[in-house]
């Protein structure tokens, strides 16, 4: 199965799922209290029971963020410290090594 199909089949999973919350949810993945996300534990059990591995999908995210902006605000949005997010910039090819932080408004 696609990882694709195994998403769309998730979206279709979590959508009859009996949490009040779920039918009228904005979120993708409804948690239990209504307007809360699933948690991120709960997600984890759903995609493996389907063949999706959430590490793997998560490392993507991450590397694809840090090509996006500079490791020291993923860093910071992450709650990374910065040497983790700049080697992940560094294993994913990015190139935010000369980013200098701080306020830059004149």
């Amino acid at each position: 199965m696609s990882s694709s199909a195994a998403v769309r089949l998730l979206v279709i999973t979590v959508q009859h799922l009996p949490y009040a919350s779920s039918r009228s949810s904005q979120w993708l993945f409804p948690g239990r209290q209504p307007g809360q996300p699933m948690n991120p534990v709960s997600l984890q059990v759903h995609l493996r029971k389907i063949g999706v591995p959430p590490q793997r999908g998560r490392t993507s995210a991450i590397r694809q963020l840090v090509l996006q902006a500079p490791a020291p605000v993923i860093a910071k949005a992450l709650g990374y410290y910065d040497k983790t997010a700049t080697r992940l910039v560094a294993e994913a090819g990015g190139t935010w090594s000369r980013y200098a932080p701080g306020d830059h408004k004149r």
